[in-house]
């Protein structure tokens, strides 16, 4: 279609305007249009505002994942411990992109004061080399902590809600509890836990509500004791750039020898990254129909226009005008609406999204509650990450359903007849 002449932008921006001037029936469409304007724009803020904590989400538990795991883990192929884990280590370091590796013994158990057992996970560590590994161990190391796990001291360190649960803190005893070695000679093995006491060395807080909760850390030689092991069952590698370790992983398991089981941290967490993004689709979707319903109240704004405008359209069409610049004159009054609403609602969904670190801890304030707790989260505060790949569609979106919403009323405008509707003026 062609660009219209001036005139119908003037007519039609002056009827998206005239219910502020004229009579009762005019303002009750002047009503509907600003409910209208404002239905789109208060669904696009909530579009913004959703993704924007969606995306703030997702990268805030990300970084906190990655400060206390390993981006790449090498695993003897069953379960045991690797026959030559400084050759393994040296082969990885082949690859540029690896800057640090460590070794690592995992296994689970069960940590306990007095009458209380928790589980957890316990990672047994050589101290030295952990400390370039995570930045959680770079600030144990820098701390002092990690420095006081040596091998065969039965000194351990705890995640700050696990250490809360059990109400200990640094020098206190816990007993840790883990199954009996499957190689075991007493009888049976495998199925009586054995139990050792520690002495809490120090307490860390990871920011991430399930590594606090169940994390443990020991000293290697003593992690290789509990397991039944005569050396480290695993090694774990730090890249340089954490979103190429999956490109570092699927390289190392093709070209490092030996029955290796290689991981990456999205492998180890794919369950949680993978709810996250169907989660961001399926309120996105959703959203995006709230809008989709704004945006069509448009079509009965403007179909209550034309009706309230037929003789006026009447007189146009009589002093020259075509049905083209008829439809274009409702086109802009239902286009201008849907600029309008899409402009207001990104500007308010980006101010809040942006200030949504105020916004929320002042709302807790004020009805005395959390809105995000830490146990069923992860994190304990609002996370916002505006983007502008979605922040774009989202406008692009909202002004195409505007725009289809007014093309029925504007045809429908283009056609009626001026000698029907000034028969009886």
């Amino acid at each position: 279609m062609a660009p219209w002449s001036s005139y119908e932008w003037q007519v039609g921006w002056r009827y998206l305007r005239a219910g502020r001037r004229a009579g009762r029936r005019n303002r009750f469409i002047s009503f509907i249009a600003g409910v209208s304007v404002l239905g789109i724009a208060l669904g696009v803020a909530a579009l913004i505002v959703v993704l924007s904590v969606m995306n703030g989400f997702r990268t805030e538990v990300r970084d906190r994942m990655l400060d206390a795991i390993a981006h790449v883990e090498l695993y003897a192929g069953e379960r045991g411990a690797l026959p030559d884990w400084r050759a393994v280590a040296a082969a990885a370091r082949s690859d540029p992109r690896v800057q640090a590796t460590a070794p690592f013994v995992l296994l689970q158990g069960l940590v306990g004061r007095d009458d209380m057992l928790r589980g957890a996970l316990l990672r047994g560590i050589d101290p030295a080399a952990e400390a370039g590994l995570t930045t959680l161990a770079g600030r144990l190391d820098a701390a002092g902590t990690l420095r006081q796990l040596a091998g065969g001291g039965r000194r351990i360190v705890l995640g700050a809600e696990l250490a809360r649960a059990l109400r200990v803190r640094a020098g206190d005893a816990v007993a840790v509890l883990v199954p009996a070695p499957a190689d075991a000679t007493a009888p049976q093995a495998g199925t009586l836990p054995r139990s050792t006491v520690f002495t809490v060395a120090g307490v860390f807080d990871a920011g991430h509500y399930e590594y606090d909760n169940t994390l443990a850390l020991v000293h290697l030689d003593d992690a290789a004791e509990l397991a039944g092991l005569r050396g480290p069952s695993a090694v774990a590698l730090r890249v340089a750039e954490p979103l190429a370790a999956p490109a570092v992983a699927a390289g190392l398991a093709a070209r490092l020898p030996g029955p290796l089981l290689v991981r990456d941290w999205t492998q180890v967490n794919r369950t949680w990254f993978e709810a996250v993004a169907l989660q961001k689709r399926m309120l996105g979707l959703i959203l995006v129909l709230i809008v989709a319903v704004a945006a069509f109240n448009l079509v009965s704004t403007l179909v209550m226009t034309v009706t309230d405008k037929r003789a006026d359209i009447a007189v146009l069409r009589t002093l020259g005008a075509s049905p083209r610049s008829v439809m274009g004159i409702f086109f802009v009054q239902g286009a201008a609406a849907g600029v309008l609403g899409t402009a207001g609602g990104v500007a308010l969904g980006v101010a809040v999204a942006a200030h949504l670190g105020t916004l929320v801890p002042a709302l807790e304030r004020l009805l005395g509650a959390t809105l995000l707790p830490a146990s069923v989260y992860y994190i304990d505060r609002m996370p916002s990450q505006p983007l502008a790949s979605d922040i774009v569609p989202i406008a692009l979106a909202s002004l195409v359903l505007a725009f289809v919403a007014t093309l029925y009323p504007s045809w429908r405008a283009s056609r009626v007849q001026p000698a029907v509707e000034l028969r009886g003026e």
